[in-house]
């Protein structure tokens, strides 16, 4: 490959950021120091494509870097593959927000490659080739199979890679002020450098690259931070309970019940389940989804197929687990740590998702936002969270390509009969195509709530590719028809769920509560509770029948609510409060809550005018009509149950046939080395 076009990828997205930058989390004047760290991370990464360049000829080393990935390494890249801007950004925002309930999402993370180890690592790596169609396709039908594994890829990699691309120009755009839609085609561009030019082996280091800079950026903000109480756990916690901030904010979660507890209760309530997931059934939805749906996620699958034996296969996991299990405990620290020293008030402020807590918290440890050490660190947590984001979609792109690629056009159109070139080209032609494709939606999302589509990427993995592979793997009965029928009817009950779940857009509850910001609350008396009614159904419990309670409201209040202004109303009485005031931390809060009181009525007006005369949510609702956020609940044990009715309905002669063969190199990786010799 001519590294004058890496290098001139590498230029474009550097040049675009730097032209485009405006107004950020960083200080106009140190913003320069952002751009030479993104710029010197952007330059290694490009340097390690246009290495990997020179290795890519053949379609193994391209989809699989030639089953050269040794364990360590390929541990290092599944973290790197594995921990999005959402595990470093999101989730440290939740715990700093929501306390205890946030870090929930980490074990939830880590549970997951335990699944991963026992189940999937080993033996998909024994019987596949480069893709998830390739497991199914050993003792299943090859096209029928191959068909719809690539859907099921491609429409995950779909969701997950939507919000990736979104995510990161929101991101980028907050911590940096680049413009929204020169971040996602500077991401794009980045991105379809490492995929097209370097394959599988440049996408491995530079995750891999990504993971080290995203594990010692976290370790280093811990070390501030928890080195201010002596790296005691007890005296960091009680820190965190005793802090004013983190009570004030565990005042406003809980709202009336705050009246009748102490200062030391509302700290201590922070480190207790309940203030953001308060719905047992949905934590348990989510969970299942969390936890069976890596086993399912297509560009997780497919870093399996780099190493050479299934020892390595097992090690990568061991690594990656311990890896991604000591990032998630720093998370704990990270997340707690930005609550006491920047303050909920802080990070709400910059961002209403909590996403730049970490980001805050190490322009804090660094000096504060005046200091240039401050905003170096700053700028160094910017560079890493950008390289996270590219890292993710690079895998993301490469999975979707490669179901498109050889799964639809060498392994169903062509009937495995392509020659060695013709796949390479069409393996970068469809990683261009998807990479296009990726920077246009992630451009129409601007301004979209896609948080949503993670957890259906989750949902649709766990209900439609986990049952696939576990039965072809484990069971001697499953065959075509229960494999395909399982598939499709779990990833569309997913997606069909998710589409009628209160995670869409419904304009009568939007424009209700755009109209409360702007036009206020009247005082309200306490509310009567309802009297005592027998014990719900399951269905009553997860849609919303006639006659159901489960999901009400608060049906009862402890005292009277005082009335609430408007924001315009509000604004006024900031601004006479801040005429009073003297002391510089007052003033600086006053000024804080004028900022948010203003954006919050900017998005209520816009609010009002888009939504204006709308009625129903796009699938014709008023309100959600199945109440849980994540569907796995109910789709995933229904995948499951769709491959077994369907499977002993059915009989497939080659799937039986098949069988012997396949349990014998699952378990002992006979002749798995020459799965990519063509």
């Amino acid at each position: 490959m001519n590294l004058k076009l890496i290098g001139g990828a590498a230029a474009l997205a550097l040049v675009s950021t730097l032209a485009f930058a405006g107004s950020g989390a960083v200080a106009d004047e140190y913003k320069w120091m952002t751009f030479a760290v993104f710029g010197g991370i952007i330059a290694l990464t490009m340097y390690v494509t246009y290495w990997a360049a020179r290795q890519t000829h053949s379609t193994s080393e391209f989809y699989a870097a030639g089953r050269s990935v040794t364990g360590v390494q390929n541990g290092w890249a599944i973290a790197g593959d594995y921990l999005s801007a959402a595990s470093f950004l999101g989730i440290a925002g939740l715990i700093s927000l929501y306390g205890y309930d946030g870090f929930m999402y980490s074990v939830g993370f880590l549970v997951a490659y335990i699944t991963v180890l026992l189940v999937i690592a080993e033996p998909c790596r024994n019987i596949g080739k480069y893709t998830l169609g390739d497991i199914l396709a050993f003792r299943n039908d090859p096209k029928a199979s191959k068909t719809v594994a690539a859907v099921s890829t491609i429409t995950v990699s779909t969701f997950y890679l939507t919000a990736q691309m979104v995510g990161g120009g929101v991101l980028i755009k907050t911590l940096v002020g680049i413009d929204y839609h020169v971040s996602v085609i500077g991401v794009g561009v980045l991105m379809l450098t490492y995929v097209v030019f370097g394959g599988m082996k440049a996408t491995t280091w530079v995750q891999i690259i990504k993971a080290v800079l995203l594990v010692t950026a976290s370790i280093l903000l811990v070390l501030f931070t928890w080195g201010q109480y002596g790296f005691s756990l007890p005296g960091f916690l009680q820190a965190v309970v005793v802090d004013p901030k983190v009570q004030a904010q565990v005042a406003k979660l809980v709202g009336d019940a705050a009246t009748n507890m102490t200062p030391e209760e509302l700290g201590q309530r922070f480190l207790e389940p309940g203030l953001f997931l308060k719905n047992p059934i949905d934590q348990i939805s989510l969970g299942m989804a969390l936890v069976l749906g890596t086993a399912g996620l297509p560009h997780i699958l497919m870093r399996f197929f780099t190493v050479p034996t299934a020892k390595d296969a097992r090690k990568s996991v061991l690594w990656a687990m311990g890896i991604i299990g000591g990032f998630y405990v720093l998370t704990l620290f990270l997340g707690l740590g930005a609550a006491i020293n920047v303050g909920p008030v802080d990070i709400l402020a910059l961002d209403k998702g909590g996403n730049m807590a970490a980001p805050l918290l190490a322009q804090y440890v660094g000096g504060g936002a005046d200091s240039m050490l401050g905003n170096l660190f700053l700028a160094f947590v910017a560079a890493v969270a950008f390289a996270t984001i590219v890292a993710v979609v690079a895998g993301l792109v490469l999975a979707a390509a490669s179901a498109m690629a050889h799964d639809i056009y060498v392994g169903v159109i062509k009937g495995d009969r392509a020659s060695p070139q013709e796949q390479v080209i069409a393996a970068r032609l469809s990683s261009v195509i998807v990479g296009i494709l990726a920077i246009a939606v992630g451009i129409a999302a601007e301004g979209q709530n896609v948080a949503h589509l993670v957890g259906m990427a989750f949902a649709v993995a766990a209900s439609s590719n986990l049952p696939a592979i576990f039965f072809t793997l484990y069971w001697k009965r499953a065959n075509t028809y229960g494999i395909v029928v399982g598939m499709i009817v779990g990833a569309m009950t997913a997606i069909g769920l998710v589409m009628i779940s209160p995670n869409m857009t419904y304009p009568q509850a939007v424009l209700k509560e755009a109209r409360k910001v702007l036009q206020g609350e009247p005082a309200q008396p306490a509310m009567q509770a309802r009297p005592a009614q027998p014990a719900s159904s399951l269905l009553c419990e997860l849609f919303a029948l006639d006659g159901c309670v489960a999901y009400t409201p608060e049906r009862a209040a402890s005292a009277e609510k005082p009335a609430k202004p408007g924001a315009a109303e509000k604004l006024t009485l900031l601004n006479e409060k801040l005429a009073t005031l003297t002391d510089a931390k007052d003033i600086a809060k006053v000024k804080q809550d004028i900022v948010a009181t203003e954006k919050a009525k900017a998005k209520a007006e816009s609010d009002l005018r888009k939504f204006d005369g709308q009625t129903t949510s796009m699938m014709g609702l008023e309100k959600p009509f199945f109440l849980l956020k994540n569907p796995g609940l109910i789709s995933i044990p229904l995948g499951f149950l769709c491959v077994i009715v369907f499977s002993l309905m059915f009989r497939d002669k080659r799937a039986e046939e098949m069988w012997d063969e396949l349990y014998v190199r699952q378990n002992t990786g006979i002749h798995a080395e020459g799965a990519t010799a063509h």
